[in-house]
């Protein structure tokens, strides 16, 4: 029996405005950054690139209890991966 996949989601087309990201100490995720002023939470799965996704309309009190989290990769599972989400490629490291 086959296993049906969803196809990786496409990168935005919309300018991508960039969110100090903090290392987190998880299996799945790599960083976070949250953004105040826009209630943007960004969250990175990869510590070489890859993609940075963008979660807008995310409270600061989310922010605070996901990268507070006893794991956070379950935290992430359970009440940020249903949020809508937006992919930008991540900046080239200088």
């Amino acid at each position: 029996m086959s296993k049906s996949y969803t196809a990786p989601a496409a990168f935005s087309e919309e300018e991508y405005v960039a969110i100090p990201m903090t290392p987190v100490e998880s299996k799945q995720v790599a960083a976070v950054g949250y953004d105040a002023a826009r209630k943007t939470l960004a969250v990175s799965f990869s510590r070489t690139g890859g993609a940075i996704y963008h979660y807008p309309n995310v409270e600061a009190k989310t922010h605070a209890e996901f990268v507070g989290a006893e794991s956070i990769g379950k935290y992430f599972g359970a009440h940020i991966k249903p949020l809508p989400f937006k992919k930008f490629k991540a900046p080239e490291a200088a």
